[in-house]
């Protein structure tokens, strides 16, 4: 079963910046990395051959692609690609969502596919909440910043160093109220800390 882990946080929150810290390490490779659209990751120079046309492999071993509103197709054509040797074989799948995106429906998406199920599993959701913004977007009216920590089991403080001592506190012990269930950590944290399923 393929551990499938959903990356989110609003947006500049520092999203791209913890999945590129986690894919550089050695214990990542073979990872399969869905994101909304290709470029906007910032991955593209860590590429080293284009596979087809929305699949490249990258130097650290794992595969990037570009997923538009199918997340549960591009995860099967993954497999099926794994399965006819095109790609070397997956170990991981890290969906990064986009900054606006609720992470329930991806989850429930996965747990609804009758092919998924008997290929993958839940790999934890990790939120990455930016130690200057997050704040303010905790209490925007529209939520959403809420909505990926109450999803979290990882939660990811970015961006601390620009942050006074006194606010990061404040901001962990509200993160810890939104979510107690979730394991606090930093955005710089390594690898095991990140994941919330360990490795």
């Amino acid at each position: 079963m393929i551990p499938v882990t959903v990356l989110t946080g609003q947006l500049g929150a520092g999203k791209t910046s913890v999945l590129q810290r986690m894919l550089r390490d050695p214990r990542m490779a073979g990872t399969a990395v869905l994101v909304n659209e290709f470029g906007e990751i910032g991955l593209d120079h860590e590429l080293l051959e284009p596979l087809d046309g929305e699949v490249q492999l990258l130097r650290s071993g794992c595969i990037c692609c570009t997923v538009r509103d199918d997340i549960a197709g591009a995860i099967r054509g993954l497999i099926d690609r794994q399965n006819a040797g095109l790609i070397p074989p997956l170990t991981r799948v890290v969906i990064e969502t986009t900054g606006l995106a609720d992470p329930f429906p991806v989850l429930s998406t996965l747990a609804a596919d009758p092919v998924l199920r008997s290929q993958v599993r839940p790999g934890g959701v990790i939120t990455v909440v930016d130690a200057i913004n997050g704040p303010d977007a905790l209490f925007d009216d529209i939520g959403m910043a809420r909505r990926q920590v109450a999803a979290a089991d990882v939660i990811a403080l970015a961006k601390r160093d620009l942050s006074g001592g006194e606010g990061v506190k404040r901001l962990l012990e509200r993160l810890q109220r939104l979510n107690p269930m979730a394991r606090l950590t930093f955005a710089d944290a390594r690898l095991h800390r990140l994941l919330p399923d360990g490795l």
